[in-house]
């Protein structure tokens, strides 16, 4: 063989290993999918947080190559990084780290200073188990529809936690379906809300909250693990993570702890999960009937939720006196969606009355709703485990 052979030989071998060689039509589409979230999370402001390291990853995911060369650089190859990094997301690490910041985050002020708030929180969650029959119905097994019907708490580390318990094949689409929905709160809730409110019920305004002493929030996330976690034990990982990162919040003794908790510890663990998460989206994986099916049902649930919030407090409201009544745009905020949905409630209320300040009201609901989500998915995964 000549020096020349050597070298055209050489150079086509070479090609076979390139990303134009082994590229097929899905990932191409796929890519298209990652950037079109990028630029909904930059142009739009669509929970940058989340898109843009989750489109990231998606285009990551899905950059072509041999799969029988053996380079151990794919998500699904033994011994790569990208593996490595994702058995945080494929055996539930990174959820309970993500909830421990949200803890460390929340204020649950405005949920011990009016309590009744937390039944529009738990009204909520009828999103999940709805859509839970819907995919029954639709042929889904009984781990796979579980899976899929925690999308509708709009809480993307609980979906993940649930899915790669019950069922780790569908913890891609569960994971973008879940973030994708949790992004897009300002495109869904307001037509929903608007729907189901009248005019006289989107002004009424609610009495100013009352002043929590720190002795109870002090109290409340030590209550609040011993109720939920005997209540739903499988739901210990996601809920003692939260009520600890609260209580090292409140405790008023373990501030750096709690900002690291909120802060380095949280952004860290956002970015390994969000770029997981994405990289998990390999077209071969992503791109299949099933696929188009869970966002489908991700999205009637989220829907369902949301309108389940917003009927509950119109039904409240028939037993509450005047003066004391919820106004129902803060319904939406049941959704684990913290603080999105939340505002959506404050920012829709003021197109109807300037001076009506609902942001504190709503964060009551919202909340609840995430540690409504975190004892839903505990009983799915008590009761299919």
């Amino acid at each position: 063989m000549g020096f020349t052979d050597f070298l055209i030989e050489n150079f086509n071998e070479f090609l076979t290993f390139t990303g134009f060689a082994n590229a097929t039509a899905g990932n191409l589409l796929m890519i298209v999918v990652g950037c079109v979230l990028i630029f909904l999370a930059i142009k739009k402001d669509f929970e940058p947080l989340l898109l843009i390291p989750i489109g990231l990853g998606i285009i990551l995911g899905n950059i072509p190559f041999r799969m029988d060369a053996h380079l151990e650089i794919g998500l699904y190859e033994e011994g790569s990084v990208l593996n490595i990094f994702y058995q945080g997301v494929r055996y539930g690490w990174y959820p309970p780290l993500v909830f421990l910041g949200i803890g460390a985050m929340t204020d649950f002020t405005a949920l011990l200073a009016n309590p009744k708030l937390v039944l529009i929180g738990a009204a909520a969650q009828f999103g999940i188990f709805g859509a839970y029959m819907v995919a029954l119905t639709l042929g889904f097994a009984p781990n796979e529809a579980a899976s899929i019907a925690i999308i509708g708490g709009a809480d993307g580390p609980t979906a993940i936690f649930l899915s790669s318990k019950l069922c780790p094949s569908m913890l891609g689409a569960v994971a973008v379906c879940a973030y994708s929905y949790m992004a897009l709160v300002p495109l869904i809730q307001p037509f929903i809300m608007r729907l189901l409110t009248t005019d006289k019920e989107r002004v009424i305004r609610m009495k100013p909250l009352r002043q929590v002493s720190q002795t109870e929030r002090i109290i409340f996330p030590i209550v609040g693990l011993l109720l939920t976690t005997f209540l739903v034990p499988s739901g210990l990982p996601l809920l003692g993570m939260l009520f600890f990162g609260n209580l090292l919040k409140e405790s008023g003794k373990t501030t750096r702890l709690a900002k690291t908790a909120g802060s380095a510890l949280n952004d860290i663990v956002v970015i390994l999960l969000g770029l997981t998460v994405g990289c998990s989206t390999q077209a071969s994986e992503f791109l299949t009937l099933d696929t188009l099916l869970i966002f489908v049902i991700g999205a009637c649930a989220f829907m369902v939720a949301t309108a389940s919030g917003v009927c509950f407090v119109k039904l409240m409201n028939l037993f509450l006196p005047e003066g004391k009544k919820i106004n129902p745009l803060i319904g939406n905020a049941g959704v684990s969606a913290v603080p999105m949905s939340a505002r959506i409630s404050h920012n829709l209320g003021q197109e109807y009355d300037r001076k009506n300040f609902l942001l504190m009201h709503a964060m009551g609901p919202n909340v609840a709703g995430v540690i409504g989500s975190a004892v839903a998915a505990g009983a799915l995964l008590g009761f299919f485990s």
